[in-house]
C-alpha cells in the first residue's frame, strides 16, 4: 500500500463529463504535485489519459447510483476503495494549482479531516449561506466533502461506516436531524455532518482556525457580488497562461480551484494548456 495519494470518484451522467473532469484534475496534479492519483469508476477512460492515474479502481460493492443523476450514493465507498494509507479525496471539478505537500503534514495529525470554510476567488472567506440553509437552520457543522482526508485506520473506518448508514437511510436521518430546509437528495456534505453529529466527533475532524487545507469555491453566490449571474463565467474573466497559471478577474489563483461549472472546460483553453504543458 502506498503511503499517500489522491482519490477521485467519477461517473459520467447527463449532467456532465465527469471522467473528462477527473482527467483534467489528474493533469493539474501531475503539473504541481509528486503524489499519485487514483480514479474510482466503472466507466471507460480515454486511452491517452489512462497513464495519468496510478490506479483505476472499480466501484466497490456494486454501483448504488445506476439510476441517479448526481451519483452521490457511491461516495462513502472511497474509504474502502483507496489504495493509500493516507488519502485526500477531491471532487472531479477541481484543479490543484500548486504543490500542497505541506498540507499533508497538517492532515497527518487527523484520522479524518473535512474542511469547514472555503474562499472566494479574491481570497476572502466565502459566504456560503445561499447554498447552506440546511446547515444554518439545523445547526449542522459546516463540512465540505469536496476536499476531505482520511487515514486507513479503525477510527476512520468507524466514521465511514456511519456515513454509509446515513447515506443508505438518509430520509430517516433527515427527518430527525435536518427538518428545516431539508434537501431532496442525499447530499454528501449533509450526510457527513450528520455522521459527525452521531459520532460526536465534529471537533476532531475539522479545524475552523486554520486557513488551509481548503479550496476556492466558485459557485456564483459565494463571490459577494451584488448582481449574481447563474454562471460565474458570465460575470468575470478567466485567464490561463501556458504554464497553466490561472487568473480570475485580476486575482491569481492558488491552492485548489473548485471551478464548479461543467462548461468551464469548453469555455476556456484549460484542457489544451495542460495537454501541451504535460505533452499528453
Amino acid at each position: 500500500m502506498s503511503n499517500r495519494g489522491f482519490l477521485v470518484l467519477a461517473q459520467d451522467s447527463d449532467s456532465g463529463d465527469y471522467i473528462g473532469q477527473a482527467c483534467l484534475l489528474a493533469m493539474s496534479l501531475k503539473a504541481t504535485n509528486n503524489l499519485p492519483i487514483s480514479l474510482v469508476t466503472n466507466d471507460d477512460v480515454p486511452n491517452n489519459y489512462v497513464s495519468l492515474f496510478d490506479k483505476i479502481i472499480p466501484i466497490p460493492f456494486g454501483d448504488d447510483a445506476v439510476d441517479k443523476e448526481w451519483k452521490i450514493e457511491n461516495r462513502w465507498k472511497l474509504f474502502h476503495a483507496s489504495p493509500y494509507e493516507e488519502t485526500v479525496v477531491l471532487d472531479t471539478d477541481m484543479l490543484v494549482l500548486e504543490n500542497i505537500n505541506s498540507w499533508w503534514d497538517f492532515l497527518s495529525n487527523y484520522d479524518v479531516y473535512y474542511t469547514s470554510k472555503v474562499y472566494d476567488y479574491r481570497g476572502n472567506i466565502a459566504d456560503t449561506t445561499y447554498y447552506r440553509k440546511a446547515f444554518i437552520e439545523n445547526n449542522l457543522p459546516n463540512l465540505f466533502s469536496g476536499f476531505h482526508y482520511f487515514k486507513k485506520n479503525d477510527i476512520a473506518m468507524n466514521f465511514y461506516k456511519e456515513l454509509e448508514t446515513v447515506v443508505k437511510d438518509y430520509g430517516k436521518f433527515y427527518e430527525t436531524v435536518v427538518p428545516k430546509s431539508t434537501p431532496s437528495f442525499p447530499s454528501m456534505d449533509v450526510c457527513a455532518a450528520i455522521a459527525a453529529i452521531n459520532l460526536d466527533c465534529v471537533d476532531s475532524i475539522t479545524n475552523t482556525f486554520v486557513k488551509n487545507p481548503t479550496f476556492t469555491h466558485m459557485k456564483s453566490y459565494c463571490q459577494g457580488w451584488e448582481d449574481v449571474t447563474k454562471s460565474w463565467l458570465d460575470k468575470v474573466g478567466c485567464y490561463i497562461n501556458t504554464k497553466c497559471e490561472i487568473k480570475i478577474g485580476n486575482y491569481s489563483q492558488s491552492g485548489i480551484l473548485h471551478y464548479t461549472e461543467n462548461d468551464f472546460v469548453n469555455k476556456t483553453p484549460v484542457l489544451e494548456r495542460y495537454k501541451v504543458l504535460l505533452n499528453v
